[in-house]
């Protein structure tokens, strides 16, 4: 499972022109699942993600997470960050879980971070063409990795 954080002031995601959710100082984070993606991994990844210093302090030190401020959580289904570009132009999307086994942990992984928040999180829709905006805060932007836990 991959994650791609980004530090905001405020994000929103917009279906069809209108507004499915926003947040405003938190974590946008776009969620690839890969085939071989397990309920531990979206509960790893949740708290990984929960428990990142990447905020700062009074003193401007990135030393508190996004549970300590009491940020919020805009979460978008993203299957290209299993996207494979070593051969041709075009990329191959055979790295991503089919829709029958990314929903139930995409799904997984929205409780498990509201869960680890103690609070509701906003997300897109599995499968719809978004459109995402945001204010990136930093820029902060990381990229996590289930399978490279170390």
């Amino acid at each position: 499972m991959r994650a791609l954080l980004q530090r905001v002031s405020t994000a929103h995601v917009d279906i069809a022109g209108e507004r499915v959710d926003a947040i405003n100082r938190g974590l946008l984070i776009f969620l690839g699942i890969a085939p071989h993606d397990t309920a531990a991994d979206a509960d790893w990844l949740a708290a990984k993600i929960t428990t990142l210093r990447i905020f700062d302090d009074a003193g401007h030190e990135m030393n508190l997470s996004v549970r300590d401020i009491a940020g919020q959580l805009l979460i978008i289904s993203q299957f290209t960050l299993y996207a494979r570009t070593r051969k041709g132009t075009r990329p191959s999307w055979n790295g991503a879980a089919r829709p029958e086994i990314a929903l139930p942990l995409y799904e997984t992984f929205l409780r498990a971070c509201a869960s680890a928040i103690d609070r509701p999180v906003a997300s897109g829709r599995f499968g719809a063409n978004m459109h995402v905006s945001l204010v990136n805060d930093g820029p902060i932007t990381l990229l996590l990795d289930s399978h490279q836990r170390d």
